[in-house]
């Protein structure tokens, strides 16, 4: 009570007059998981999805920032106050970077695109949501997406009201059949279908990848029933050593069906937060006139980031120009890295659980990226994700994580992304060790 004897209320508040979205798994994944590896920071992580740290140098950065500004100078005629301002002033709502990332797009991947159509955001993250709260108009609008999927899409279509209509993927990758299958019961349901999201290149969490004939099916597909597709591609440059790189959705795209959904967080740091989006889709005017779909997501960005840190952008198109914009040529080291890494989580998987063996322990082969789902004969959860973390010091994911309800229960996630080879045998060998506590059997380590 106040001095008045009048009682005050507390302006506390209750999930149930906060967002939907807000009481959802989805959004509480990424959370969790964090919180268990900050709680068991001795376990050897394979579960996180995060680039190696091994080539970061901290003396690049001042560099990378000088290499772009003498770009501004010399490319772009900009003095001095220019470059100031572009630094250290709010600057473009669609980016500073956005002729490097065209430059990018057509030395890595084939992709010709004009510099407008490309918005620079904050992360991936920003690009998905911009696209979704864009497409949706109303409760009708559904957005599918390959199940098991990435829980950042899910996320941003909860908070974006749009409902998600998952499709099975399989060895090939996605399920094209059951694609179809989808797109038309979402029609019969009364609901329109306005996108399918993918990664098509060593997906997260499975690690599948779509053959060239797939593609090319997807968007006859795509065609046939007038659907967008929102490709993601943050591991595409990272084919195993023996493998050969497949052209992206986009490259194959001719009647801009694609929207492509790019991130330098791999390729380049996370800590920059730079991610983009290819949107060259042109949009209808009232008027008669058209626009840009990337100049309409420039309008929602602006009233949620208002631009993409050019500071940020700055020290990441430095690192681009340095290699020629070639993002193949400057991640050679970590191609090899992961590559090794894969082969030897492979090899380490294969001496732990032989073929012929009675331990139902079972795992697939991605030709590159950074993960591995593996199969076990027990319930593969968040509470046998702490069992293993507290008594075998082993971090994973559960699969369950990636799927719009159930699913996934007796599979986990496997990420060589962040573990020396050392590491890599250690950590497995508390795998199998937990593997054979959970499931009663003697598994050797040998």
């Amino acid at each position: 009570m106040n001095d008045s004897g009048v009682e005050l209320l507390t302006a506390d508040l209750s999930t149930d007059r906060l967002h939907a979205a807000l009481r959802d798994p989805a959004l509480a994944s990424m959370n969790f998981l964090n919180e268990v590896a900050g709680r068991f920071p001795e376990a050897i992580s394979l579960a996180a999805g995060r680039p190696s740290e091994d080539f970061f140098d901290v003396d690049d950065l001042p560099r990378y920032l000088q290499i772009f500004c003498d770009y501004l100078t010399a490319e772009m005629g900009a003095g001095a106050e220019h470059i100031r301002r572009t630094l250290f002033q709010y600057g473009r709502t669609k980016g500073v970077i956005h002729e490097l990332l065209a430059r990018n797009l057509g030395c890595d991947e084939g992709i010709d695109v004009d510099p407008e159509s490309i918005v620079v955001t904050v992360g991936c993250q920003e690009a998905m949501f911009l696209v979704l709260r864009a497409l949706r108009m109303d409760e009708r609008d559904v957005v599918l997406t390959v199940s098991p999927g990435y829980v950042g899409l899910a996320g941003a279509a909860r908070l974006v009201d749009m409902p998600l209509w998952p499709v099975r993927e399989n060895e090939d990758g996605v399920d094209l059949g059951h694609l179809v299958e989808q797109i038309e019961a979402a029609r019969a349901a009364g609901k329109r279908p306005r996108a399918f999201y993918l990664v098509p290149d060593f997906a997260n969490p499975s690690g599948a990848s779509l053959d060239l004939e797939a593609r090319k099916k997807l968007l006859a597909i795509a065609a046939e029933h007038d659907l967008l597709i929102l490709e993601d591609n943050p591991y595409g440059l990272f084919q195993a050593e023996d493998g050969q790189r497949l052209p992206t959705l986009k490259a194959l795209d001719t009647s801009r069906r694609v929207i492509y959904l790019g991130s330098l967080a791999k390729t380049c740091f996370p800590g920059a937060r730079v991610g983009f989006v290819v949107a060259d889709q042109r949009v209808a005017g009232a008027d008669g006139g058209s626009t840009l779909f990337a100049d309409e997501l420039s309008k929602i960005k602006s009233m949620l980031t208002v631009n993409t840190s050019p500071l940020a952008q700055a020290i990441a198109g430095g690192k681009l120009l340095e290699h020629d914009c070639s993002l193949v040529k400057a991640n050679t080291r970590e191609i090899q890295l992961y590559s090794r890494n894969l082969r030897l989580l492979l090899e380490g998987m294969s001496r732990r659980f032989p073929q012929g063996g009675d331990h139902q322990v079972s795992w697939n082969t991605p030709g590159g990226g950074f993960f591995v789902v593996v199969t076990v004969p027990f319930i593969a959860d968040d509470t046998a994700l702490e069992y293993g973390a507290s008594k075998y010091g082993v971090l994973w994911t559960p699969m369950s994580h990636f799927y719009d309800g159930h699913g996934g229960e007796n599979q986990l996630r496997l990420s060589v992304s962040v573990v020396s080879p050392d590491e890599m045998e250690a950590a497995l060998d508390r795998l199998a060790m937990l593997i054979a506590d959970l499931s009663g059997k003697e598994i050797s380590t040998q």
